[in-house]
């Protein structure tokens, strides 16, 4: 578990690596506010002050990585000192998928990324979205999933994102264990079809895993569902935030349609 310093040193150099840098970082605060060991956190102090942070951040057989360097350290080899110590642990724990993740427009992320020799794999754009008026919406429900939707969950990870059994289950459980998370089960016509999940944290809402059974898409189904989770939600004073990579040029589509728009993008590379 991080202590309360190690957290605040975290957001403390992220805010100031952003400013400098005019981009933004995926760090997956849902998952460093929980961390239950500290295998997977590295850092490095300079009297008391954090100069540079890696994460690991496990999602069933794959690992993301992010971290940062204090603009007035770089160059010193501080990064590249944390990820080897970083990978070591990686390899330890059989990983087996490392992926590299950094803002799009990061020269010095890219630097490294070449000097690593890792390789580009795909880009994931953030939208929020501008408030418009939404039609009102039926034809299906919305319920918190029960502990008899974990197969339904897990498939759809399987046949949506392209996850292995294990992976998808660890981030259902893991999910699960989250604060303020709503999982939402899609049901029509007496079937249960989708999900979607909602976080909320300071007023922002965040959708992840959206997705629907291959069998049930194509109906309109996913857009009526994505307008009533942003009516709920913004409707509760929230701005709404999600992910999409960019090869997901249907998903992409539809959230433009409803009024999202894409404000940062974030590079991913595997590392071998």
């Amino acid at each position: 578990m991080l202590t309360t310093k190690q957290l605040e040193d975290i957001e403390a150099l992220q805010k100031e690596c952003e400013l400098h840098d005019k981009l933004q970082l995926k760090l997956n605060w849902d998952m460093l506010k929980t961390r239950t060991d500290n295998h997977y956190d590295f850092f490095l102090y300079d009297n008391d002050v954090l100069i540079a942070f890696l994460g690991l951040y496990p999602f069933g057989t794959t690992v993301e990585v992010c971290g940062m360097v204090k603009p007035t350290d770089r160059r010193k080899h501080h990064f590249s000192n944390l990820f080897e110590e970083a990978m070591a642990v990686a390899k330890i724990q059989g990983f087996h998928k490392i992926l590299l993740n950094a803002p799009a427009g990061s020269d010095e992320a890219k630097a490294f990324l070449k000097h690593y020799k890792a390789v580009y794999s795909f880009s994931e754009h953030q939208m929020k979205w501008e408030p418009r008026e939404l039609e009102e919406v039926s034809g299906f429900t919305l319920r918190k999933a029960e502990q008899k939707d974990l197969p339904l969950r897990v498939q759809l990870n399987i046949e949506s994102f392209g996850l292995d059994d294990e992976s998808s289950l660890e981030i259902e459980n893991r999910v699960d264990l989250e604060m303020d998370n709503s999982v939402y089960i899609i049901d029509t016509h007496e079937q249960s079809v989708g999900k979607i999940r909602v976080k909320v944290e300071d007023e922002e809402a965040w959708i992840y895993g959206f997705s629907i059974l291959p069998h049930f898409r194509g109906k309109g189904i996913g857009r009526k569902v994505l307008q009533s989770i942003v009516k709920k939600y913004a409707s509760q004073g929230n701005s709404l935030h999600l992910e999409v990579e960019t090869e997901n040029m249907h998903a992409l589509s539809l959230y433009e349609s409803i009024g999202f728009q894409i404000v940062h993008a974030q590079d991913y590379y595997i590392y071998k």
